[in-house]
């Protein structure tokens, strides 16, 4: 009797197993930047107005200092959803130049001229 007590039981646990699934957090990290954040960015800015606008960088590069790498990656129940990317690029400590891989909106005022 008991044998099939705990046959039943192991059973009952494997079977079981097969229907659950682990918990996989939400998980985001890096820098957040958005469309607004890099419209606020203008040529010759210093290199604390820059770090006041974006937050303090990722990755910040000891071999080259002109550069800042900002990152950011959103993965939900387990799989990637996004990943972002803002590399800025300093001259004798003033931006010269951002590149960014999020997709660039027109700016209000051309959508409506272009209309």
């Amino acid at each position: 009797m008991s044998l099939r007590i705990l046959v039943t039981f192991c059973a009952s646990i494997a079977l079981s197993s097969c229907f659950l699934k682990p918990y996989h957090m939400d998980v985001q990290q890096g820098n957040y930047v958005d469309m607004e954040m890099i419209a606020k960015l203008k040529p010759d800015m210093t290199r604390t107005q820059v770090r006041f606008i974006l937050g303090t960088p990722l990755i910040a590069d000891p071999f080259n200092p002109d550069r800042w790498d900002y990152l950011y990656i959103d993965r939900r129940a387990g799989r990637l959803k996004a990943v972002r990317r803002l590399t800025v690029y300093f001259e004798e400590d003033r931006l010269k130049r951002a590149l960014s891989d999020a997709p660039v909106e027109p700016a209000p005022s051309q959508q409506r001229a272009s209309r």
